[in-house]
């Protein structure tokens, strides 16, 4: 993946991804909680309602009036069951909703019991709350246990459109901010894709250098490239004419070769050699002239000074080996050249040579600071 773009788009959607997954676990969580005591809010208040409700009947059983009842324990199928089952008698009594279903409230409760219990009635799953109670009316103690039962069916189904609907929701939000933040990367990154388009101008020669207005962040960047190839065409610059002025040079020694040639077969030495140490002039001093103009290389790293002065009094001490010579070296320290270290051992060199030539015994090289150079003789 070369691409920057398509690295920060990937590199900030998986987190974005798992953030979202996160929230929509919390929230579903959330949702089926509150599902879940709604629905026992329901059973509670049913139940409450029920017990309330309940009164002794000719056939030993107890049973709520039906104008007591609500209206969806009085409508068949309607989701909301009821049971009230008589421990002593064995007798039960069923709300008129639960006619025609078969739904299995389980046993009788002890007094003082109240639990939560799971049936099912087909497909449809029954949340069921069972209370055991005991009192004691005209025929003696009575005990009973009141269940009320509500269906889970329309609560699931709330809670899978709700997960759709946040799925849907959260999705489109992360679509949105994956593409706002590919617009923002576009527009960030623009003018990195103007450098390579105008360094790709330069390349075919459309351009020659790059232009200004480069954020602060490529600003720099921009200025270097174009003192690189500001630096480089003056040095193509520079060798095209070295070699033309090389080659005007030697114009001159070489008609001069072929006209002594040409008049005399015998042509000796000491017409020839003066002519060849002037061509080996002319070529020494031309190359001298391109090294000496070449400057510093955008990017050189700086040249210690100190080492390059040790190896040179090392050497001098070898070649001035019969004058017993003692060379004294002082650099400041952290001294350094920013150029080419042939440069600088060659200007050195002749300065440091030019010490042990003329002096008795005491040479001395002394750079307290950059851009500060001398040499003392003793």
């Amino acid at each position: 993946m070369h691409s920057l773009s398509q690295r920060l788009l990937i590199s900030v959607s998986i987190p974005l991804a798992v953030f979202f997954g996160v929230m929509m676990m919390v929230l579903d969580n959330s949702f089926r909680e509150l599902a879940d005591r709604t629905l026992q809010q329901l059973l509670d208040s049913q139940m409450v309602a029920l017990i309330a409700a309940a009164e002794p009947q000719p056939d030993g059983k107890y049973a709520p009036e039906s104008a007591d009842l609500a209206a969806r324990l009085r409508t068949p199928r309607s989701g909301l069951y009821a049971q009230i089952l008589s421990t002593k008698s064995k007798s039960v009594w069923r709300s008129p909703s639960a006619a025609g279903a078969s739904i299995d409230f389980g046993p009788a409760r002890e007094p003082g019991i109240r639990d939560i219990s799971y049936a099912s009635n087909g497909h449809e799953r029954i949340e069921i709350e069972s209370r055991g109670i005991e009192f004691e009316d005209r025929t003696g103690q009575v005990q009973l246990t009141f269940s009320v039962a509500a269906s889970m069916t329309p609560y699931e189904q709330q809670l899978w459109a709700f997960r759709r609907q946040l799925f849907g929701w959260f999705s489109g939000l992360m679509l949105v901010l994956l593409a706002a933040l590919a617009g923002l990367l576009r527009w960030v990154l623009s003018p990195v894709r103007r450098m390579e388009r105008e360094i790709h101008e330069v390349e075919e020669g459309r351009s020659e250098a790059l232009g200004a207005g480069y954020p602060r962040e490529l600003s720099g960047v921009a200025t270097n490239l174009n003192t690189l190839l500001i630096g480089e065409r003056n040095r193509v610059a520079r060798y095209r004419d070295t070699l033309g002025n090389l080659a005007h040079s030697l114009k001159t020694p070489l008609a001069v070769m072929r006209a002594a040639l040409a008049s005399n077969n015998s042509v000796s030495e000491a017409v020839l050699n003066p002519e060849i140490d002037r061509m080996s002039a002319i070529i020494e001093h031309q190359l001298k002239r391109a090294a000496a103009s070449g400057g510093a290389l955008l990017g050189q790293a700086p040249v210690d000074v100190m080492e390059i002065v040790a190896e040179l009094r090392v050497a001098l001490l070898k070649v001035y080996a019969r004058k017993d010579l003692s060379i004294e070296l002082m650099v400041a320290p952290g001294c350094q050249f920013i150029g080419d270290r042939g440069d600088l051992t060659e200007l050195l060199g002749n300065v440091l040579d030019n010490g042990c030539k003329w002096c008795h015994h005491h040479p001395c090289c002394r750079m307290p600071a950059a851009g500060q150079c001398w040499t003392c003789f003793s």
